[in-house]
């Protein structure tokens, strides 16, 4: 939609040289009477300036009319927003009725202008039936009594510029929605904010609360790797100098074994890690990694008080030279900070898990600290702090030593969850990430279908090509093109704004099917060498020899205007069924003419495509001046079809404006079969018909 700056006009279309803009549309509003006059002498001093610029006699006459109309798109190929009522059609007879430099209003216009314009009566009435069979009086704008306060509506504003971000985009081959920006936008800040799980995720578990993100979010973690479970190993590394200042005991044999165990399968999980996938198989691993190294510490931490039981000292003297076989039990509690630290790495077990874990290694060690342990300690803690004979240690090491680890092990439950929480967040945020490209890409597909349907196939190519300029338009000259033009002349009487049609819907429901039926004969493959160009009102434009055809170059010359008249055929076949079913009798009125003419797109924020020359013009005056059921052709485009089998019969010669008289001729006969003459026929008007 195109809106004028501050006179809230919304332009059509454009037809010709008639540039066609309504107001108070999609959004009422009270002045809308005001804001087209002020738009049209807007319109008419610009025109004047031109003359003093360029010194040509080119002018502009205005019409301004005031009524209802109804507003859509009709078809399925060359979308083209548009309005139709009978208002429409008088507010075009009041423009063809006006004068050059005058801005011309009918008396229904008037009554909303509020006295702000001097007018005087223009007699429109008397140079146009049409106004007259209508109750039409007419006046010119005189002079402007009030100045013009330009204001712009809010809900028009953002349509303005909506229109302009999307042309913008548009012109650098990249569709997007201007609203799926925004929500990107949005979702960028609330990741970087730190989005809370709240409203998807258990508080308690962390769990999400669709199972089936739940499912995805385990199913779509990182690929296994190994790294997470060499703590394990390295932990045991570290307790070395432990092992070398006791005898090997039978638990710590055991214990080695099931470190050796371990050790197996991780090395085997590593030359496999590609292939470890399944969440069972990790969870796995990683409790297998935790078992070993906590059974081991455990089962050493047993040895080591049982060594210690075994010969004691008897005596004074003895005890004073007697070496503990295990001097140092508290690095058992240090080893134990160092497992509890590698419990909170694995991220294939939930931290629920992985704080009962904790919390159980760190039980038991400090049970064995104090039950088992004890005595050791306080031996260490003696020897250590060497404290007064006659005053107790203050804070005994198997105590200290317990608390640290239940520290510990509380701390890194805290971390441990702040780390999934993180993890759950990156995972919601990667979702929506995603969700938002698959949206933008369906809304690039769905934008790039609507220009392809709105401008011929390699007009839109050219407008979404990346290498094209901001500024370029398209624009392309033609030497020998084929132009058709294919009236319902009966559909203004068909057309009724009565109740029983929904003043006027039900008529157009009606035409929009007809034009479809017409778009989709140009899937056909013999008519890939056809375009359609436009609908105004109930006529439908098509052209031949614009697109790009797949015939072979030794081909011949004008083979797309023969394929542009069976094209006209074909649409009078497919009235005729729609007729039977409809109980109608809608008839055609087609014209043709061949030559040169020029292409492009018009509007620099509205694309509309079209073709202009003196070759459309005839081909419309053909249409025209024509016969209902007939084809009517010049005699230069006869010459070039009679040798692709088409007879024709002379009608002779007419007038035709801007070219004076000009010899015509009606199609009648295809290779010698005579074809079929709606005309001939009696011309029964169309009744209006209601679809359920």
């Amino acid at each position: 939609m195109v809106l004028t700056t501050g006179y809230e006009q919304l332009r059509i279309k454009i037809l010709g040289d008639c540039y066609y803009c309504i107001s108070g549309a999609p959004v009422e509003r009270q002045d809308h009477a005001i804001l087209c006059v002020h738009m049209g002498l807007s319109m008419v001093e610009a025109i004047k300036y031109v003359q003093a610029t360029t010194k040509s006699p080119v002018d502009m006459r205005v019409g301004i009319h005031t009524g209802a109309v109804l507003a859509g798109v009709l078809g399925q190929r060359q979308w083209q927003f548009d309005v139709y009522s009978k208002d429409v059609e008088l507010a075009n007879k009041m423009e063809s009725s006006g004068m050059a430099g005058r801005v011309h209003i009918s008396n229904a216009t008037l009554n909303f202008l509020n006295d702000e314009f001097q007018v005087e009566p223009a007699y429109g009435e008397k140079r146009e039936e049409a106004l007259a069979k209508a109750g039409i009086v007419t006046y010119f704008i005189v002079k402007t009594l009030k100045p013009f306060k330009p204001a712009i509506t809010k809900s028009l504003a953002s349509l303005d510029d909506a229109e302009s971000n999307t042309q913008r985009m548009m012109s650098h081959g990249d569709i997007k929605s201007n609203n799926n920006n925004v929500n990107v936008k949005e979702d960028s800040e609330d990741f970087h904010g730190g989005a809370e799980l709240k409203g998807h995720a258990s508080w308690l578990t962390l769990h999400f609360i669709d199972p089936n993100v739940e499912s995805a979010f385990h199913c779509s973690g990182e690929a296994f790797s190994p790294l997470s479970l060499l703590g394990g190993p390295l932990v045991l590394v570290c307790s070395v100098p432990i092992w070398r200042l006791q005898p090997w005991g039978l638990f710590t044999w055991g214990g080695a074994g099931v470190v050796t165990l371990f050790g197996v399968v991780l090395a085997g999980a590593t030359c496999l890690s590609s292939a470890v996938r399944a969440r069972w198989l990790r969870r796995t691993l990683a409790l297998l990694m935790i078992f070993s190294l906590s059974v081991f510490l455990l089962l050493d931490m047993v040895n080591c008080g049982i060594i210690e039981d075994v010969d004691p000292p008897v005596s004074t003297n003895a005890s004073l030279n007697w070496t503990p076989r295990c001097p140092y039990p508290s690095y058992y509690s240090y080893v134990g900070v160092l497992s509890l630290i590698v419990l909170s790495m694995p991220t294939y077990i939930s931290y629920l898990g992985k704080s009962v874990l904790m919390f159980l290694l760190a039980g038991a060690q400090c049970a064995m600290n104090i039950l088992m342990l004890g005595h050791c300690l306080d031996r260490e803690d003696t020897a250590s702090t060497l404290p007064p004979p006659d005053q107790p240690v203050a804070y005994p090491l198997k105590y200290s030593l317990s608390a640290t680890l239940l520290t510990v092990a509380s701390t890194l439950v805290v971390v441990t969850r702040y780390a999934e929480k993180a993890r759950r967040i990156l995972y919601l945020r990667g979702r929506e990430v995603v969700a938002q490209r698959e949206r933008a890409a369906d809304m690039k597909r769905r934008n790039g279908a609507l220009i392809y349907n709105i401008l011929p196939p390699h007009v839109a190519a050219y407008f979404l090509s990346t290498t094209r300029y901001h500024d370029d338009l398209y624009s392309q000259s033609y030497a020998e093109i084929g132009v058709l033009f294919a009236s319902m002349p009966n559909f203004a009487d068909f057309y009724s704004e009565e109740s029983i049609n929904n003043q006027g819907l039900e008529c157009l429901r009606f035409l929009n099917e007809v034009i479809s039926d017409f778009d989709a004969i140009l899937d056909r493959s013999e008519f890939k060498c056809i375009i359609k160009i436009k609908t105004i009102g109930s006529t439908y434009m098509a052209a031949s020899g614009i697109s790009e055809c797949t015939d072979s170059e030794d081909g011949p010359r004008w083979g797309h205007l023969s394929t542009l008249v069976g094209f006209a055929l074909e649409l009078k076949k497919a009235l005729s069924s729609l007729n039977e079913q409809s109980f109608n009798h809608f008839v055609l009125k087609m014209g043709i003419n061949h030559g040169p003419v020029t292409a492009g797109v018009i509007g620099a924020r509205k694309p509309h495509y079209d073709i202009w020359g003196n070759t459309v013009n005839v081909a419309s005056r053909m249409e025209s001046t024509g016969k209902v059921g007939h084809i009517q052709v010049t005699d230069e485009t006869r010459q070039i079809l009679e040798p692709f089998g088409y007879g024709f019969i002379q009608r002779g010669m007419i007038f035709v404006k801007g070219k004076g008289q000009l010899l015509t001729h009606y199609l009648v006969s295809k290779d010698g079969v005579n074809l079929e003459l709606d005309s001939d026929l009696p011309v029964v008007p169309a009744h209006p018909i209601i679809y359920q």
